[in-house]
């Protein structure tokens, strides 16, 4: 009998986490030739998500609770999830009730001895248009940074055989990047038509400054292309300068008092070089920054309390000690 292992990060989730585990009973009631579990992870949310958390894992023992100290993020909560597997396929799904338990299947059965990680395709979802640019932008991140063919759509429901999960869970730097460390992992993916429902309750946790956070975090996570980018940059504008001066200082020979000193074109040039100089040091310093906090071993998680202990764990994961 193979086994399922569902991993569900869980924030300002009270009113909608019962209703995606009831789902998900439901699913692999039938399918009794399957085996599931379900591990929730509470981001530690200012509400009540880990009272609801720990009462659904009293009324069934396949489901496991987490509960971090503070608030880690979505893909710090996956990581946390995927530790804890005993499974042979693992599925991500959100815990809003968008992505529809009653087609898990889908996922589950396309993870085959051709495909190791199958994506959602969500071609019905109804999202704020910032949020859809936001998407497209990292999918052609992705595309060009790790050769990501342009059609395969990423999502947050997903499956994964286990070996997959197994090289992810490697990762111990303080940003993970679930979607890169997945891609790194295998190139047997697809994508797989699931339709996504409507929000039940309340609206997502991402804000426009935490999806920009999100996305800076998978540009500098798996490529130097950036660096190089800036590189190339700087040469062509110091070329360009170099080419300008030159052709100024032999019109002032021509032309010699004709020729106006041109404060406020000097002014537009060096605030553009400021600029750019400003844009290229503040990336090198976010791969700097980076390297700083994982020398100092800064933990990607911490897990306070589990419900398979029932008393506060104080544990902390990954932190490289």
């Amino acid at each position: 009998m193979e086994k399922v292992s569902c991993v569900i990060p869980c924030y300002h989730s009270a009113k909608t986490i019962g209703k995606v585990t009831a789902g998900i009973e439901k699913v692999f009631a039938a399918h009794p030739d399957w085996d599931y579990e379900i591990i929730l992870v509470n981001d530690n949310p200012p509400d009540d998500t880990w009272q609801v958390i720990r009462d659904l894992c009293r009324k069934n023992p396949k489901i496991h609770g987490l509960c971090f100290s503070r608030n880690f993020g979505q893909h710090a909560a996956l990581m946390a999830g995927y530790r804890q597997v005993t499974g042979d396929i693992v599925v991500s799904l959100d815990d809003d009730g968008q992505n529809p338990p009653e087609q898990m299947f889908r996922l589950i059965l396309a993870v085959d001895g051709e495909h190791d990680l199958v994506y959602a395709d969500e071609p019905k979802a109804k999202k704020a248009k910032w949020r859809v640019m936001g998407s497209r932008m990292t999918n052609r991140m992705f595309s060009w940074l790790m050769g990501k063919p342009r059609e395969l759509y990423l999502s947050s429901y997903y499956a994964a055989k286990r070996f997959v999960i197994d090289e992810m869970v490697r990762c111990e730097s303080p940003f993970p990047y679930v979607d890169g460390l997945a891609l790194q992992s295998t190139s047997r993916y697809r994508n797989v038509a699931v339709d996504t429902l409507e929000r039940a309750e309340g609206r997502s946790g991402y804000t426009l400054f935490s999806l920009f956070k999100l996305w800076t975090n998978g540009l500098t996570a798996f490529s130097i292309k950036p660096l190089r980018i800036a590189t190339v940059l700087g040469g062509c504008v110091s070329v360009i300068g170099v080419v300008l001066g030159i052709l100024l200082i032999v019109q002032k020979l021509i032309y010699r008092d004709a020729i106006n000193a041109g404060w406020t074109s000097l002014m537009a040039v060096m605030l553009l070089l400021f600029g750019l100089m400003m844009m290229i040091m503040g990336l090198v310093g976010e791969y700097v920054g980076r390297i700083f906090v994982t020398m100092n071993r800064s933990p990607q998680y911490v897990v306070e309390l589990d419900t398979r202990q029932e008393t506060p764990a104080a544990e902390t994961e990954a932190s490289g000690g």
